[in-house]
């Protein structure tokens, strides 16, 4: 990969980078080859939010602009944005035009800066904005801000040319980003934990209102993004059903930022036949991944849903956790409700059923009173009645939770015993292969 570095000699900011960058190559033979990755320098005079077409005659596969950061709250900064712009130029550039992003070595970059981010800094994506536009290569912008004291500082300056010339690109999703501040706090967030990477970012306040599916189609496209993440707590309801309609509309996945957390080491095309499939089971399901890995042809398995209600009624914490181990997708509904069907790969359908219902009746077990009776689980349960509590001209109140967590209680010189207020209640279910596997 050939890297071209630009920076403008007006910019203390980028003069500071790259001389760091030179020093790093110069000083530690190699580093200035990442595997097959090459880097060569360009400068030009004046802003680079103004070099329309710079890289026009450059032999790049990928552009890094070296540049400041400002701001109108100025706090000590790193950050990594593309350019482009939403609705009008205002600082470079072309309305309504986005240039191609670098998902993957952008937030390769971020992680790096925050592996090098010298104390006091904070690191962060910024949304897409400014100049230029009229660019030919993949590109973003590296910055340090967000004043001249930050500019030319060579601990910063040094941080950045490490983080530029060590970022190593994961195993990427690239994505785009609707919502939030200029800042893109959840984006942020998420590129640092997970393989989601984002390429173009809108922010709620200034951007997510020129978004329409022309400039939609774009984000995707320019990002060579496979799905859309949107901060639903900073987006209005409005905005959020038409953004909403235009990404259905444009088949573009939406994934929340507990779906882009489990995807696991699932290739792209391995989660996108899951959803497909989880979406036969529900138009709004969710998929959430555990151990499921590698390729293969999927199924749906199901398990008895009043098995799974009792499970989740006795430890819905444990059986989630414990569902990690197994090699499965769990779905939730849009209300992040458990669903009793799974997806797995077809070749391990029984084993992983056998698992699920071994799963679900050790959590019952732990918690309730069970027996077996061959292929039948037994829970016996024992609850507090208060309507029989009230025939015994027990008031409601200390003596109801004492007779509840069966402790008992003396009332007008009787001692009231838990089981004289309780309701016994019996439910039988049927497990295949229960008796075998107890």
């Amino acid at each position: 990969m050939k890297v071209a570095l630009i920076n403008s000699h007006q910019d203390i900011a980028g003069c500071n980078i790259r001389h760091h960058i030179e020093q790093c190559i110069a000083t530690s033979p190699g580093t200035g080859q990442k595997g097959d990755r090459t880097y060569e320098f360009f400068e030009v005079d004046g802003r680079l939010i103004y070099a329309e077409g710079v890289d026009a005659g450059i032999d790049a596969d990928l552009v890094i602009f070296l540049s400041r950061h400002s701001s109108v709250n100025p706090v000590p900064v790193l950050t990594v944005h593309v350019t482009g712009n939403y609705g009008v130029a205002e600082l470079g550039g072309s309305p309504r035009t986005l240039p191609l992003a670098a998902p993957e070595m952008m937030q390769a970059t971020l992680r790096a800066l925050a592996r090098h981010c010298p104390e006091g800094y904070q690191v962060s994506y910024e949304v897409t904005h400014h100049g230029p536009t009229g660019l030919v290569h993949p590109s973003f912008f590296v910055e340090i801000g967000s004043t001249e004291k930050e500019w030319g500082d060579p601990v910063a300056g040094r941080a950045v040319a490490e983080a530029v010339l060590g970022a190593e690109p994961v195993n990427a999703i690239p994505l785009i980003g609707i919502g939030g501040t200029h800042y893109a706090p959840r984006e942020t967030a998420i590129a640092l934990a997970t393989r989601g990477a984002f390429g173009h970012i809108a922010s709620s306040r200034r951007q997510v209102a020129a978004l329409d599916r022309e400039m939609v189609q774009a984000m995707v496209r320019e990002s060579g993004a496979v799905a859309a993440y949107i901060d639903r707590k900073a987006v209005t309801h409005p905005d959020l059903e038409r953004l909403t309609a235009i990404l259905d509309a444009l088949a573009i996945p939406r994934l929340s930022e507990s779906e882009i957390a489990s995807l696991g080491h699932l290739s792209w095309e391995t989660y996108s036949a899951v959803r497909a499939l989880a979406l036969t089971v529900s138009p709004n399901a969710r998929c959430f991944i555990h151990a499921l890995d590698g390729t293969g042809p999927l199924a749906a398995v199901s398990l008895d849903p009043a098995l799974l209600a009792e499970a989740k009624k006795a430890d819905e914490p444990a059986l989630i956790r414990d569902l990690g181990t197994l090699s499965v997708v769990h779905l939730t509904d849009e209300n992040n409700v458990l669903l009793p069907q799974f997806v797995v790969f077809r070749k391990d359908s029984s084993e992983i059923i056998n698992a699920l219902n071994t799963l679900c009746v050790k959590i019952i077990r732990s918690k309730e009173i069970t027996a077996t009776e061959r292929d039948c689980l037994i829970i016996r349960k024992v609850r507090f009645d208060p309507e029989k509590a009230r025939e015994l001209g027990i008031p409601a109140g200390p003596a109801y939770r004492q007779l509840a967590l069966g402790q008992a209680v003396e009332h007008d010189g009787r001692v009231i015993l838990p089981e004289m207020v309780s309701v016994r209640s019996e439910t039988k279910i049927h497990i295949p292969g229960l008796e075998k596997n107890s």
